[in-house]
């Protein structure tokens, strides 16, 4: 049940808050319009996580809108996905914006601290792939998982997988990001005893065709514990990664 519901129930029962009054804090508005956008005020209560603000095809003043109508109601920490630098310049005019441009993600406040159960590994195949890695190393972080990075351990020079064995092995939950054949998350989901979660890349030659080969080879692994995201969904990589990592 999530932490804000709890607390209106703790409150109820010490006597600190009478049952109508805690049926109408339950009630509140459960979207604000604006417009443009109707932001959904009741996520957190209903999957314990903030609206997430995705960039991609918002204006400036659009994605400054959304931010600023989170935080009238109470929510200081804030996820923004697909951010251009405009965007990030304007937001930050009126926020306290930490802007990371190589992921393109903006966030406004501390984000939540690390209390999951383990860590999540995020491990590419090639630098290539770090943008999209960042973005799921990012949003796992800023949701409150501890992270660590292993950056290109591909297939091509297997030792360097294989050099960071208690890393993969000790981990809570793996992402595995590659482009090319996407070959890393067979390899990985072979060795590790937790979840992997593979996140196919637009990194490659024409035959990799965008990314949609190593998306049909992470879909047909043989390694068991394998899941696949979409294409250069590092946000939902990390999304998922840290719902794994705070079940009890």
């Amino acid at each position: 049940m999530n932490g804000d519901v709890k607390k209106i129930l703790t409150a109820v029962k010490e006597g600190r808050l009478s049952v109508d009054e805690a049926l109408l804090e339950i009630k509140e508005e459960p979207f604000a319009d604006i417009g443009f956008a109707k932001v959904d005020l009741h996520r957190r209560v209903r999957q314990g996580t903030a609206e997430v603000i995705y960039g991609a095809g918002k204006t400036p003043e659009q994605i400054a809108a959304i931010a600023r109508t989170m935080m009238q109601n109470g929510q200081q920490n804030i996820l923004i996905t697909r951010m251009s630098r405009e965007a990030a310049e304007y937001v930050g005019r009126e926020s306290a914006l930490d802007y990371r441009e190589e992921a393109r993600v903006g966030m406004i406040g501390q984000g939540h601290p690390a209390d999951g159960h383990g860590y999540v590994l995020v491990a590419t195949g090639g630098t290539s792939d770090i943008p999209v890695a960042e973005e799921a190393a990012l949003t796992a972080a800023f949701l409150g998982n501890e992270v660590k990075r292993l950056y290109d351990v591909g297939v091509a020079g297997l030792h360097r997988t294989l050099a960071h064995l208690d890393d993969i092995m000790n981990a809570s939950v793996i992402i595995t990001i590659a482009g090319m054949e996407g070959a890393l998350a067979s390899v990985i989901g072979g060795l590790a005893d937790c979840p992997v979660i593979a996140v196919p890349t637009s990194v490659g030659y024409g035959a990799s065709f965008n990314g949609l080969t190593a998306l049909l080879s992470m879909l047909n692994s043989c390694a068991s514990g394998v899941s696949v995201v979409n294409i250069d969904n590092g946000f939902g990589a990390g999304y998922l990664a840290g719902m794994i990592n705070h079940i009890a």
